[in-house]
């Protein structure tokens, strides 16, 4: 084998990307890959999916790191932060970079991420004529909700304005709308569909959802969407808003939270195939180069039946990084190694509202060959939902809404899609008044937890089980953060806090003391040529 330094060029230094540059300097352990991470934001690869928590105040911008500060010293892996790719010359292998500069590499990973989609409002975008050559930028009082900076823009914001409007009723939406709710605003949310949330959620919990935001201050105008900005009379104040029927929504500050693109402009200019996104086959190597791969949001991975997947959540993403670093470290000979998507299961982080969604949410009765159940209870009067949709007697789809007491076991029979047994009670109400804790769902009690089975996924951003958990905290990590440092649950979107405490505290305590935390990123297992099979993927919010 040869020894000779090989090059490995990563664009974008988002969550895909930090990922794919940890995994691969885990994995190579002969240090055959000189790495370079490309990143367009000044700061260093940081967590985007608790953004919605620094918005409420419920996290520091401190949280947010994927990795502690130095990780990379000594290392074969070199960060550059705050510039642009200008173009790819995929004859010669080089990358030029804004400044001039430019890569060499042997292996190019395309991982830019996705930009957020912004409707084209009269009044939104503005023009400076002092700088012709300047792209528009949005008017001073609106922004995205999409990074640090935008993050940064809104808790500013937050000091002097009163009435905000969120464009996009999804879950980053309303989680936006929380926050800012969180911090005095009164917010509205503009929803073009007729229902919130309307990839994840039925009827009667979007329409149980709606009430629940109204109780926390946040009204909901659904299918309409806004169709011009409106400033003060000779200003250029933001005033408010115009609805498609007329009706004018006052504010002074205004976020947009209507979906996201998968940034694409290096790969067409490289005259790489792209659709949707960057189009991948499941070893996400390009059809057109062998040696340019995509993973993450702009990645387009083609499936066998002609169909296509692209990314959003920061699971597949992670699990994406995690296959093709196992590729570009494999032996010679060995096959490389291939992704497979999974179903999604959702949970909204905002604070007062408890609501998880998986998987198929709105069966059709004619696709089920009668093999088709669907449980539904609710209970106006608390604010209570859950429903859970079989087939051929396997869980395919649930929603829980206001009580995740069951989640853990939904979710388990989701992930497994096993066969439940004929009294399925246990979906929608758990084994008691808490129900299990699993699953990544509520954070549970130390009896819950003792009951999981050890292959019971806990963090599912991670791909954690329970036995994880156990055999981590058995061998001294005994609290949270020493389990994180261990095994890495915890770490994506944070809602499997609970559970990794409550396994912790099912055990005995007489054990060694709390293991020091790793100096830097969590080395990953050796992996086989042939990924292993994850849980289903639970995520909160759009990547």
């Amino acid at each position: 084998m040869s020894t000779r330094t090989r090059h490995l060029v990563v664009v974008g230094n988002g969550m895909a990307g930090a990922r794919l540059v940890e995994e691969v300097a885990a994995r190579d352990t002969e240090r055959r890959w000189q790495t370079t991470v490309v990143g367009d934001e000044p700061t260093e690869a940081y967590n985007r999916v608790l953004l919605s928590g620094v918005l409420a105040g419920t996290h520091r911008e401190d949280d947010l790191a994927l990795a502690p500060p130095g990780a990379w010293e000594g290392s074969t892996v070199r960060v550059v932060t705050g510039t642009r790719v200008a173009r790819v010359h995929r004859s010669t292998r080089t990358v030029h970079l804004a400044d001039g500069s430019h890569l060499p590499y042997d292996r190019l990973v395309l991982a830019t991420g996705s930009a957020p989609v912004l409707p084209p409002l009269p009044g939104l975008l503005r023009h400076d004529p002092t700088d012709p050559d300047r792209g528009a930028s949005l008017h001073p009082q609106a922004t995205a909700f999409r990074t640090l900076d935008d993050c940064r823009r809104l808790v500013a914001a937050t000091a002097t304005a009163r009435r905000a409007v969120v464009v996009g009723g999804g879950l980053l939406g309303l989680e936006a709308a929380r926050g800012l709710a969180a911090r005095g605003l009164s917010v509205e949310v503009v929803q073009m569909p007729d229902r919130l949330m309307d990839g994840q959620l039925d009827g009667p919990a979007a329409t149980m959802l709606r009430r629940r935001l109204a109780g926390l201050g946040i009204t909901a105008y659904l299918g309409t969407r806004a169709t011009q900005v409106l400033t003060g009379h000779g200003t250029d104040r933001l005033v408010g808003v115009r609805l498609a029927d007329g009706h004018v929504l006052e504010c002074d500050l205004l976020v947009f939270a209507v979906g996201v693109r998968p940034s694409t402009r290096l790969a067409r200019e490289a005259r790489l195939t792209t659709a949707r996104g960057v189009v991948v086959d499941r070893t996400l190597t390009s059809p057109d180069d062998p040696a340019v791969s995509a993973v993450g949001d702009c990645a387009e991975v083609l499936d066998p039946d002609g169909g296509s997947t692209v990314g959003g959540l920061v699971q597949p993403a992670w699990e994406q990084a995690a296959a093709l670093a196992t590729t570009l470290t494999a032996a010679p000979d060995d096959p490389p190694t291939t992704w497979q998507p999974r179903g999604s299961v959702t949970r909204l982080k905002a604070g007062g509202i408890d609501l998880a969604s998986m998987g198929e949410v709105r069966p059709a009765p004619e696709d089920s060959d009668g093999d088709l159940e669907v449980l539904a209870w609710t209970d106006p009067s608390r604010g209570v939902y859950a429903k859970a949709v079989l087939r051929g007697g396997r869980v395919v789809g649930g929603i829980l809404l206001g009580d995740l007491g069951s989640v853990g076991a939904l979710t388990l029979a989701f992930d497994r899609g096993s066969p439940v047994p004929p009294d399925r009670r246990h979906l929608l109400f758990g084994s008691g008044p808490a129900g299990p804790a699993g699953a990544g769902g509520a954070a549970g009690t130390a009896g819950d937890a003792a009951s999981l089975p050890d292959d019971a996924t806990v963090c599912h951003c991670n791909a954690v089980d329970a036995g994880a958990v156990r055999a981590a905290a058995a061998a001294g990590a005994r609290d949270v953060a020493a389990v994180a440092a261990c095994t890495r649950a915890t770490t994506g979107c944070g809602s499997c806090a609970g559970t990794v405490s409550a396994l912790v505290a099912a055990l005995p305590p007489a054990l060694p003391p709390a293991l020091p935390p790793a100096p830097g990123p969590v080395p990953a297992p050796a992996g086989p040529t042939v990924a292993p099979a994850p849980p289903a993927q639970h995520e909160e919010i759009s990547a």
